[in-house]
């Protein structure tokens, strides 16, 4: 016996109270699937519930107490049985009636009386059509899988590589050229653990699997850092950044204030910062507003520089770039998913008079808490080198808060 054959045929549910049916229908389909026979509604719902679901229903329309409308709109209301295919076989086959099963999620239609040829032709194309896309899914969950071992690998020789700089600048006899190179090796270790932590946040957001945590978060305070963070690209292209609220100077007391997540807020406007910083002619001005729309928290980044028309309408689309070289296309759609995480939005505007203005709108704007009540991370996030450094004197407990404090850096 060889392979195809001890392989297990694909199984059909056939659905019909009248018995005759049932019997021209598996002799036309049973050389080449499993079949099996429900002659009422009720039974057809058992038997795709059960333990050895169908591959593919055959389901008559009119059947007393309970119709194969109904049948087939339960099946798609149950998860379990959502996803299999259901081919109406019946005499109604009007637009209208074909409209309305289509509607309820039919993959095809059968009309009595039904022809052998075409029985075979459309089973045999709705149940290749299932095993692809079952492939299809398979296939993405093995990824998804490779990429989630990959992920907590990589992360293993991280510790070595952010930590052990950070014990050795303990010596006393470092000089002040090894302590550039070891602080090079740490910050090299923070952005790899950085693009592992994002990626992995993007796959959550992206699936509806991400837990979002919303606490007060300064968001003027997280700009002025990503705005200190990006101070070599400005300098680069001479550029100077204008931070405002309400169309005035921000000053050093005041605070801007979003609920959501800190980290993630990071992350969002470092994107978009540095796409302004890297977008805008030399010698310009990038300015960054914090306004108010009632309860919504307003973001607006706008730098002279356009976008190119190629990639306007997509400007937020998964791996969309232009003009660079080293683009990856993630960075806008990282901050349109972070947007929508904390249950915003976000959009572009550009044009060559007035130059490119993305804006951020975040709901829930409430009072900053003083420096001493504000959660660790916030303060962990903004703590000076020179204090971190102190800490270094604890490295296990360092590396911990390392890990969760520099996630988006």
């Amino acid at each position: 016996m060889n392979t195809i054959e001890c392989q297990k045929k694909n199984s059909v549910l056939i659905v019909d109270d009248q018995s005759e049916n049932i019997h021209a229908l598996d002799n036309i389909i049973k050389e080449e699937y499993d079949t099996q026979a429900a002659t009422s509604g009720v039974r057809a719902l058992e038997i795709a519930s059960g333990n050895n679901p169908p591959d593919m229903i055959l389901l008559d329309i009119v059947m007393p107490e309970m119709d194969g409308y109904e049948v087939c709109r339960r099946l798609k209301a149950d998860e379990q049985t959502r996803d299999i295919p259901v081919i109406f076989v019946t005499a109604r086959n009007s637009a209208e009636d074909e409209e309305y099963g289509f509607n309820l999620g039919a993959a095809d239609y059968i009309s009595k009386p039904f022809q052998p040829a075409v029985v075979q032709v459309r089973v045999k194309s709705q149940m290749e059509r299932k095993l692809a896309e079952k492939r299809l899914i398979e296939a993405a969950r093995l990824r998804e899988d490779v990429e989630r071992i990959t992920r907590h690998d990589l992360k293993t020789p991280l510790n070595a590589i952010i930590g052990f700089p950070r014990v050795m600048m303990m010596d006393d006899n470092i000089s002040a050229e090894q302590l550039k190179y070891l602080e090079m090796i740490e910050e090299s270790g923070l952005i790899m653990l950085n693009m592992i932590n994002l990626s992995l946040d993007m796959f959550r957001m992206e699936r509806g699997m991400y837990q979002f945590e919303p606490v007060p978060v300064n968001v003027l305070q997280v700009i002025r850092k990503v705005v200190d963070d990006t101070e070599s690209l400005a300098t680069m292209n001479n550029l100077s950044v204008a931070i405002l609220i309400s169309g005035e100077p921000a000053g050093s007391e005041e605070s801007f204030s979003v609920q959501g997540e800190t980290l993630l807020c990071y992350s969002m406007l470092a994107n978009l910062i540095k796409n302004a910083f890297e977008a805008s002619p030399a010698g310009e001005r990038i300015t960054v507003e914090l306004t108010e729309e009632e309860e919504i928290s307003v973001i607006s980044i706008h730098n002279r520089g356009t976008v190119s028309q190629d990639v306007r309408d997509r400007f937020f689309d998964k791996y969309v770039t232009s003009g660079k070289k080293t683009g990856t296309g993630l960075g806008t759609y990282s901050a349109r998913l972070i947007a929508e995480i904390h249950g915003g939005s976000i959009h572009v505007e550009t044009s060559e008079e007035k130059g490119t203005t993305v804006t951020v709108r975040l709901p829930g704007k409430l009072p900053v808490a003083k420096d001493n009540q504000r959660p660790a991370l916030i303060q962990e996030i903004y703590k000076p080198p020179e204090v971190q450094r102190q800490s270094a004197g604890k490295p296990s407990q360092h590396l911990c808060e390392i890990f969760e404090v520099t996630r988006f850096f």
